[in-house]
């Protein structure tokens, strides 16, 4: 598969994918960009799967990101990006919830629900051992269940 077929094919899907991770949709077509940018000249050795290494590149880039981000700026405006289910109320809360969260928390838990991947292949992307993907998504889990938004709909 060529880089044009490959970002013709996984483009929106890696668009949705740095969605879920950043929260922000212009945040995620510009670390997607930069990421693919990056891939570019090195296709040729990408090429036989290069979907994985993107997604890590993507992971990568975001904490990167997060790292340089001066500690007075604030995203925007929540993002429109489809919840599984409910409407628009639904997906603001589902987002101030996962806002809550430790970077690496909600890429654990977006790429557990959103993009459905084993532990095995989160840990792979994130560079870190199952067991701690494990550990990082009950903790999310539970302080997401924690938060006052959460109890009043228990």
């Amino acid at each position: 598969m060529t880089f044009e077929e490959f970002v013709l094919a996984r483009g929106p899907a890696l668009v949705r994918f740095a969605h879920g991770l950043c929260g922000d949709r212009h945040l995620a077509e510009d670390l997607l960009q930069d990421v693919l940018a990056r891939c570019s000249p090195r296709w040729d050795r990408l090429a036989d799967r290069p979907e994985p290494y993107v997604r890590a590149a993507l992971v990568r880039a975001l904490v990167s990101w997060r790292r340089r981000r001066s500690s007075t700026e604030q995203p925007g405006v929540l993002p429109d990006l489809a919840a599984p289910e409910g409407g628009p109320e639904e997906r603001d809360a589902v987002w101030r919830l996962l806002a809550t969260l430790s970077p690496r928390e909600r890429a654990v838990l977006v790429l557990r629900h959103y993009e459905a991947l084993p532990d095995d292949e989160i840990a792979a992307l994130l560079g870190c051992r199952p067991a701690t993907v494990r550990s990082l998504a009950a903790r999310g889990a539970a302080r997401v269940r924690a938060l006052p938004d959460v109890e009043a709909r228990r």
